[in-house]
């Protein structure tokens, strides 16, 4: 049983930690939470900074200075791992980023694209820049995030037959937006040897689905 060895303890159990696979390649992230149980089930070994692995019991007696974060478990304090090696996983990431509603609003910054104002996602919707009715196909090149009265507005045509302007024309993303927030914007010091030895264009991907 995970408890918190800190008032603050609770909080760590969701923050991030970083996963391998068996070739060493990042491949996804989790909470500490999660990782602690791959640990325990041996799925997966904790890594620290120099490359070593570690099973639950290895990495459970390592020695805790006052700079390590912590978890308090039944009879012992243990310290978080922030990257954890699959040791069984050798897949990596698909190289096609998927077609869905998630990575449309993702890559469009849940921004309308006529007004251009910046929305919670219950009000937004996806727009056909050419509508179906005028042989418009659902494809990236021609989906937007719309808000619901600029969508209304528009209607059943085009963007130049509504006297509106999109902020920019929509393309096909290189790279799947919410990998791409969460490994630059959550990233531990922990994880930065495993980042920096990954070409910039194996992030241009999108995961297997778990």
């Amino acid at each position: 049983m995970i408890q918190s060895a800190t008032a603050p303890g609770f909080s760590i159990l969701h923050t991030k930690v970083l996963i391998l696979n068996r070739s060493y390649m990042p491949i996804h992230v989790t909470s500490v939470k999660r990782a602690f149980v791959l640990l325990y089930q041996g799925i997966a070994k904790a890594v620290n900074e120099q490359y070593q692995t570690f099973d639950f019991d290895s990495w459970s007696d390592l020695s805790i200075s006052a700079h390590d974060e912590t978890i308090g478990m039944v009879n012992r304090v243990i310290r978080v791992p922030r990257v954890i090696l699959l040791v069984a996983y050798d897949r990596v990431p698909k190289r096609q980023v998927r077609f869905s509603r998630f990575n449309i609003y993702a890559r469009d910054k849940l921004t309308c694209q006529y007004c251009h104002r910046r929305l919670p996602r219950q009000e937004l919707n996806l727009d056909h820049v050419i509508p179906r009715s005028q042989g418009g196909v659902s494809t990236w090149e021609n989906v937007v995030c719309s808000c619901h009265e600029c969508n209304r507005r528009k209607g059943g045509r085009t963007p130049q037959q509504a006297g509106m302007l999109l902020a920019r024309t929509p393309v096909r993303p290189q790279w799947t937006p919410f990998m791409q927030q969460t490994f630059s914007l959550s990233r531990y010091k922990e994880w930065t040897p495993f980042l920096n030895t990954v070409d910039a264009s194996y992030w241009n991907t999108e995961l297997l689905e778990q």
